[in-house]
């Protein structure tokens, strides 16, 4: 503040210190933090957090990974042509994040096999399920992964393809998520984001667990992947394949 007697500074000095002020507000903004995300009234199946327009769904807890098993799942969402376009070859190295009660690492693993599964979630109860499968069954290219809410704790350019099936509205820091995705991938990599269709108003599902292309193309765009197809062969879910560049200009 200035007081009597003090002279203000020339106008011109004025506008100068307001614009480098607007500029480090913008910065904040655009970096990754508090700026990333907005605040509000929390719908009922939402937590008040918004991203990029999108209120962040509830995350299913353990409890309903009976719902992730049941046996009508492949009927309804037609689960054996997702695994079957999957974009693997038999020494691929595949993240499935929030994999849940293992449901489709399991079927991945039979797919890539002199490869690996990475089965990564952030409730140490599902993969407790998950190692108890692997041992009845002797499973051994799958490998249960504790992750975070911010990181999926994978090795920097160890991934060949990352699977999300369902999980992706619920993550809590999408932006700090997807970077650490997007690290995790290998140039030319592939990210497969399966979400239930919000332009398709038959869709029985939640709002907040749905997702657009629109919508989902923009934030993927936010940490450098880019869409490569979306495929068409799902009743009722996108299959979007976004793709990291193998290079810095490619």
């Amino acid at each position: 503040m200035f007081g009597l007697g003090q002279t203000l500074p020339h106008p011109r000095r004025l506008l100068q210190l307001a614009a480098v002020l607007a500029a480090g507000f913008a910065g904040f903004l655009a970096a990754d933090g508090p700026g990333v995300y907005e605040y509000g009234h929390a719908s009922r199946d939402g937590i008040g957090k918004f991203y990029m327009g999108r209120e962040i769904s509830h995350v299913m807890g353990h409890l309903g990974a009976s719902w992730l098993e049941r046996p009508t799942r492949e009927r309804e969402e037609r689960t054996d042509r997702l695994v079957k376009n999957l974009p693997l070859e038999p020494d691929s190295v595949v993240a499935d994040i929030g994999a849940g009660t293992g449901y489709f690492s399991f079927r991945i693993a039979e797919r890539v096999p002199s490869g690996k599964v990475l089965a990564v979630d952030i409730q140490q109860e599902m993969l407790d399920i998950i190692e108890s499968r692997m041992a009845l069954e002797g499973i051994s290219n799958l490998v249960p992964l504790l992750g975070s809410e911010r990181d999926p704790r994978l090795p920097e350019a160890s991934v060949d393809v990352i699977l999300l099936v369902d999980a992706y509205h619920e993550f809590s820091w999408p932006r700090e998520m997807g970077h650490a995705m997007a690290e995790a991938l290998k140039p030319g990599g592939r990210l497969v984001l399966v979400e239930y269709r919000a332009e398709d108003p038959s869709v029985p599902i939640k709002p907040l667990h749905k997702m657009s292309v629109q919508q989902a193309r923009k934030e993927m765009q936010a940490i450098g992947l880019e869409l490569e197809r979306n495929g068409s062969f799902l009743p009722q879910q996108h299959f979007m394949v976004f793709r990291k560049s193998r290079t810095g200009s490619d």
